[in-house]
C-alpha cells in the first residue's frame, strides 16, 4: 500500500514552486489511497511583516546572539527580481554547510561575461528578512560543460570547474542564500548554504532539510520522482548535490518551507543553532544538549543515522517540533561524490533489490514503514503520514491546550485551507508513543477516502515534548495575510496566519525553556477523539 504504488507518477514533484509567487501544480499520482503524494507552497517568505504577539525574548545563551544579530540593519532588496532566461546564471556550493570561518567552493555557470555573488543571511531583521553579509567583486563568467546522466542510476552529474573559493570569516551562524547577479541584468539565481553551529547546548536547533530539497531537484531533467518522460520508471535512483537547484530561482524548498519559521524564531530572540540533515546524520553531537530541535515544513528524506540521532536527543530530554507533514518518510543513504562526502543521496524505493548498497548489507532505501526492515516513522513523530492531496479546513478539538493560549479559539473553530496538501494523523495501528494529545482533528476526504488530519503532542520519561502539526502548510501559513482571495499561500488568510503564529510562538518559547513534558505533561485523549485507544 505504501510502496510501489506510492510513487506511481510525477505528481509528488510537480507541487514545487518553480518561481517565486508561482501557483502550485498538483500532479495525478495515486496519492491518498497509497499514503504518498506531494503538495505545494508558493514563493512565500520573501517579504512583509511577521504577524503575531511579541513578548519578552529569551535571554541569549552562550555563543551566537540572535537578538544582537537581528538588531543590525537588514536588506530588503535581497530577493531575486529578474531571474532571466534559463541557464543565464546558476550555481552550487561544494558543501551544504560550513563552520564559521571555513571556506567552500562555488561552482557557477553563466552566459554573462562577469557576475557578482552576494551572501544574505536569512532571519528577521525588522521585517527585511535578510542581511547582506558579504559581496564579491565582479568575477569572470564562463559557461560550464553540459551535464551527463549515469546510465545505471540516471543520476545527473556535473564536472564543472570551481569558479571561486568563498571564505566565511565574520559570517554569523545561520541559513544563507547567495545571490548570483549576471552582469548587465541578464539573470539572477540563488545558491543556498548553511553556516552551521559547532555547539547546540542550551539552544533550539534549526535543521535545514537539504536531503529533501535535493530529492525534489530536477535540474538536468531527472529527480527522485521522474525523468524527462515524466514517468516513475525514469526517475533517478541516486541524486547528486553537485548541481544547481532548478526551482524557486535556485533556493530549493527553503523559501516556502523554512524561511518563514526562521524569521519568526529570530524575531522571538530565542537562542538558536543551525545545521542540516546531512550534518545531523554525520554527527550525533550536533543535537546533544539542545533544548529543542526543529524539523521544518517539508523534511521527508531521512537517513537511519539522522533518525537515530533525533531519537537519542528526545530520550535525553531534547524537545522535538515537526512543523510539517510527511516527515521522516523515506529511508536514504548518503554516499560521497567527486567533490566530497555525503553528496550523493541514494533512494531506490521500490527498486531497492537492485541497489548495490543493499546487496552489501545496507538497509533498504524504501519507505521507513515498508519491508524489508519496516520501522514506521510514528514511533518518533507520534503521527504518521496518511495521504495526498487534500485541501481542507483545520478544525480545533482541544482549545484549552496550552499551545492554544492567547488564540481565543473554541472547539470546532475552522481555518480554511490550512490542512494540505499532505497530512498526518494519529493511527494506533502503527507504533504510537503514549501519552499523546490530539489538539486538532480535521475531517478530510482524500481521493474519495474519508480520514482525519491530527495535530498532536506527546511526552516521554526524559521530559521531552514532541509536537507535530500534521499539515504541510503550517510554515507557509505563518506568512498568510488578508482574506485569502488573492490565491496567495493557497488561499490561507490572516485568520490562519494569526493562529499558526501564536501557536508557534507558544511552542518555541516553551521548548526553549527546557524539557516541555515537565511543565506540560501530555494528557492522553486518543480514546475521546477516536472512540478507541
Amino acid at each position: 500500500m505504501y510502496g510501489d504504488k506510492a510513487d506511481g507518477g510525477a505528481g509528488r514533484r510537480r507541487f514545487l514552486v518553480v518561481a517565486a509567487g508561482a501557483a502550485a501544480g498538483l500532479g495525478g499520482v495515486a496519492g491518498c489511497a497509497s499514503g504518498d503524494g506531494k503538495g505545494a507552497g508558493n514563493g512565500g517568505g520573501k517579504g512583509g511583516e511577521q504577524k503575531g504577539g511579541g513578548g519578552t525574548p529569551t535571554a541569549p545563551a552562550h555563543g551566537f546572539d540572535v537578538q544582537a544579530e537581528n538588531a543590525r540593519p537588514g536588506n530588503a532588496d535581497w530577493a531575486v527580481a529578474k531571474a532571466g532566461p534559463a541557464r543565464a546564471v546558476e550555481g552550487f556550493a561544494d558543501k551544504v554547510s560550513v563552520l564559521p570561518g571555513e571556506s567552500f567552493g562555488l561552482y557557477v555557470s553563466t552566459t554573462a561575461p562577469r557576475f557578482t555573488v552576494s551572501a544574505y543571511r536569512m532571519g528577521w531583521y525588522g521585517g527585511a528578512r535578510a542581511r547582506l553579509v558579504w559581496r564579491s567583486e565582479a568575477l569572470p563568467g564562463v559557461r560550464q560543460p553540459e551535464h551527463s546522466v549515469d546510465a545505471g542510476t540516471r543520476m545527473v552529474r556535473t564536472r564543472w570547474t570551481r569558479t571561486a573559493t568563498v571564505e566565511t570569516k565574520d559570517w554569523p551562524e545561520g541559513s544563507y542564500l547567495l545571490r548570483l547577479d549576471a552582469q548587465g541584468g541578464e539573470g539572477q539565481r540563488y545558491v543556498p548554504v548553511t553556516v552551521r553551529s559547532a555547539a547546540p547546548a542550551g539552544r533550539t536547533v534549526v535543521v535545514n532539510a537539504v536531503a529533501t530539497w535535493q530529492a525534489y531537484n530536477r535540474w538536468g531533467g531527472y529527480g527522485s520522482y521522474d525523468g524527462p518522460s515524466g514517468g516513475y520508471a525514469s526517475r533517478s535512483l541516486s541524486v547528486s548535490f553537485d548541481r544547481p537547484y532548478d526551482y524557486d530561482d535556485g533556493a530549493g524548498l527553503f523559501l516556502v518551507y523554512e524561511a518563514p519559521l526562521i524569521a519568526l524564531a529570530e524575531r522571538l530572540g530565542i537562542p538558536l543553532a543551525y545545521t542540516t540533515t546531512t550534518d545531523v546524520a554525520r554527527e550525533k553531537r550536533l543535537l546533544e544538549g539542545a533544548t529543542a530541535v526543529l524539523s521544518l515544513g517539508h523534511d521527508e528524506y531521512w537517513s537511519p543515522e539522522q533518525r537515530a540521532h533525533f531519537t537519542a536527543a528526545r530520550d535525553a530530554g531534547t524537545n522535538i517540533a515537526i512543523l510539517g507533514a510527511n516527515c521522516c518518510f523515506r529511508r536514504i543513504r548518503l554516499e560521497p561524490s567527486e567533490l566530497g562526502p555525503d553528496r550523493t543521496l541514494v533512494c531506490y524505493k521500490s527498486s531497492y533489490a537492485q541497489d548495490p548498497g543493499f546487496k552489501r548489507g545496507h538497509p533498504a532505501t524504501v519507505d521507513f514503514r515498508s519491508a524489508p526492515g519496516a520501522d514506521p516513522e510514528s514511533s518518533l513523530l507520534g503521527v504518521i503520514y496518511d495521504g495526498y492531496p487534500v485541501d481542507a479546513p483545520y478544525v480545533v478539538t482541544h482549545p484549552g491546550h496550552w499551545l492554544f493560549e492567547g488564540t481565543g479559539v473554541k472547539a470546532g473553530d475552522r481555518f480554511e485551507h490550512l490542512v494540505g496538501v499532505e497530512y498526518d494523523k494519529v493511527n494506533t495501528a502503527f507504533p504510537t508513543p503514549r501519552p499523546i494529545e490530539i489538539l486538532a482533528h480535521s475531517p478530510v476526504v482524500c481521493e474519495g477516502r474519508p480520514s482525519h488530519q491530527d495535530t498532536a503532542y506527546y511526552t516521554v520519561p526524559s521530559g521531552a515534548g514532541v509536537f507535530a502539526t500534521g499539515t504541510m502548510r503550517w510554515v507557509e501559513a505563518l506568512d498568510a495575510t488578508g482574506d485569502g482571495s488573492s490565491g496567495r499561500n493557497h488561499g490561507l488568510d490572516a485568520h490562519s496566519g494569526a493562529l499558526t503564529t501564536r501557536v508557534t510562538e507558544n511552542l518555541l518559547r516553551a521548548f526553549a525553556a527546557g524539557p516541555a513534558g515537565r511543565a506540560h505533561p501530555a494528557q492522553d485523549n486518543v480514546k475521546a477523539v477516536y472512540g478507541s485507544s
